[in-house]
């Protein structure tokens, strides 16, 4: 009975929506992301990780051993023009989502989106592939959760 209850409550409040939307017109939007300002073309991407408890440690070595030297890499190569690592100043902000934040600023959109020459790179610095392979799985083990966050930067000029 309960069940039937809570279901009928949940319709109606769902047809009352959809009803009160065609009774006054107004129509629900999603919010469009704001464009790209055209007068930098640079674009900063914010990668998030949340490492498992007790393991930010290893995730950081991991991270400085294999994966930021070929950062630094794509530094030399011009396709990124920095990169930043970051981890919260406090043990909780109330939130924790993340443990460790990475911003990188990549030339421009095509720089960001388009092909990279990683492979290479990583082939150069790293000549044991197997050892770099096993080693970054272990990195991708240790996270909860990893999420990119592709800016746009809408400064209006001076």
């Amino acid at each position: 009975m309960v069940k039937k209850v809570v279901i009928a409550i949940i319709l109606a409040l769902g047809l009352c929506g959809f009803g009160s939307g065609l009774v006054t017109g107004i129509r629900l939007r999603a919010q469009a992301p704001a464009s790209q300002s055209a007068a930098r073309a640079e674009r900063t991407v914010w990668y998030f990780y949340r490492v498992k408890w007790g393991f930010q440690d290893e995730f950081v070595r991991l991270f400085n051993k294999n994966h930021l030297p070929v950062l630094r890499e794509d530094i030399k190569e011009g396709r990124v023009v920095d990169v930043r690592t970051y981890v919260p100043t406090y043990h909780g902000d109330g939130r924790a989502d993340w443990t460790f934040a990475v911003v990188i600023t990549y030339k421009d959109s095509a720089a960001m989106t388009g092909p990279s020459n990683t492979d290479a790179i990583v082939k150069r610095l790293y000549p044991n592939q197997e050892v770099f392979a096993k080693e970054e799985q272990r990195r991708f083990e240790l996270l909860d959760a990893h999420w990119d966050v592709p800016l746009n930067d809408v400064t209006p000029p001076r």
